[in-house]
């Protein structure tokens, strides 16, 4: 898939963009929008379009909480990287020296490392990863379900690997709940317990949590929505039981702004965890963006002013979230679109492009 670049914005002041930019989300058929930007002289600017019930009509909250999807990999990653600065594992170690025998099927656990689950290059079959998607008779049967990481991991040994280790990228929620469980492993702990130490009681990230086995959502927030089919009503889909490593945090714009900025400021990984963190595998045609990479757990791409915007984004039923961070992390902009739209390829795209229209004329804009 490619996404166009950024669109023309209108005059007036920076909120005036983002307002104009947030409306283009919503014209492409999303529900609700809130967009959050910090520039780089640390000023904040907000943006809600749309509305958060499609019952009620009432008005999107700029402080809702929503479903951050593979966000959640990037949090993963933070903690991973701890880890192994403070020598507890190694990005070089394999899956086999920490969970001996659970990667089987085919797949080489002696040569699939922690740095290539990270990266999505270790071949880790994905289909059968529990989907909550396809049709609203799906969604509606399957949304209660709960799997615990080991089912996951052995129905996906039941299967030939993706590719061979380390032979190409190739997107794999999989490997991330096997991460989920390494860090357990290492540390003793839930992988989501050495999140919130790590990562969001430090930053005082106060509206994100792992909701376990609660399908609810806090208040406030907007109802997700999606659409399966061409010609099918948007459908409901807020409530959700799905939280493992790959992707399960709710969180709000404001947090996941002060979480993108502290990985690049130096509040969160230090010179060599941040090197890392931003050492990049070409994704090809795999992502929506031209010239996209891969680094751990987040995706980059060119800017069209020019340097690079850095990505831990994700897509969870209901919800599309997309981060977009600036290489020094002075330059931050937070997308929460409450409706995923998967009634065409088309459909997807110009959501897709609409979003990275509103990212790239806020990271690439003059400061009023």
């Amino acid at each position: 898939m490619a996404a166009g670049g950024a669109a023309a914005a209108p005059g007036g002041t920076a909120g005036d963009r983002l307002r104009h930019d947030a409306e283009a989300i919503t014209a492409t058929g999303v529900t609700g929008v809130q967009a959050r930007v910090t520039g780089a002289d640390g000023r904040v600017r907000t943006a809600t379009a749309g509305v958060a019930d499609l019952r009620t009509g009432r008005q999107v909250p700029p402080d809702g909480h929503f479903r951050i999807g593979s966000t959640n990999k990037t949090l993963v990653a933070a903690v991973v990287l701890q880890l192994a600065s403070e020598g507890a594992l190694s990005l070089d170690d394999s899956v086999e020296e920490w969970l001996p025998g659970v990667v089987g099927g085919g797949h080489d656990g002696d040569r699939i490392t922690l740095r290539a689950l990270l990266q999505h290059t270790g071949g880790v079959y994905d289909g059968a990863y529990p989907s909550r998607g396809g049709s609203a008779a799906h969604y509606y049967a399957s949304r209660y379900d709960v799997h615990t990481p080991e089912e996951i991991v052995a129905a996906a040994m039941r299967h030939d690997p993706a590719f061979p280790p380390g032979a190409r990228w190739g997107y794999s929620n999989t490997g991330y709940v096997l991460l989920g469980m390494v860090v357990e492993r290492a540390t003793g702990r839930a992988w989501h317990a050495e999140v919130a130490d790590r990562v969001l009681t430090p930053l005082g990230m106060r509206n994100t949590y792992w909701p376990g086995r609660s399908p609810s959502l806090p208040l406030p927030h907007a109802r997700g929505y999606t659409r399966f089919a061409p010609g099918e009503d948007l459908v409901d889909t807020t409530r959700l039981i799905d939280a493992d490593a790959s992707g399960g945090y709710v969180s709000t714009t404001a947090d996941l702004d002060r979480f993108a900025r502290a990985l690049f400021d130096g509040t969160l990984l230090d010179e060599a965890q941040l090197a890392e963190l931003t050492r990049t595998v070409p994704v090809g045609d795999e992502a929506p963006w031209p010239g996209a990479g891969y680094g751990l757990g987040l995706f980059s791409r060119p800017l069209p002013c020019g340097g690079t915007v850095w990505i831990p984004s994700g897509d969870q039923i209901g919800w599309r979230t997309r981060v977009g961070v600036g290489a020094d992390g002075r330059r931050s902009v937070v997308v929460s679109m409450s409706t995923q739209l998967h009634d065409s390829a088309e459909s997807t795209l110009r959501q897709e492009a609409a979003a990275t229209a509103l990212i790239d004329n806020a990271l690439c804009a003059e400061e009023d």
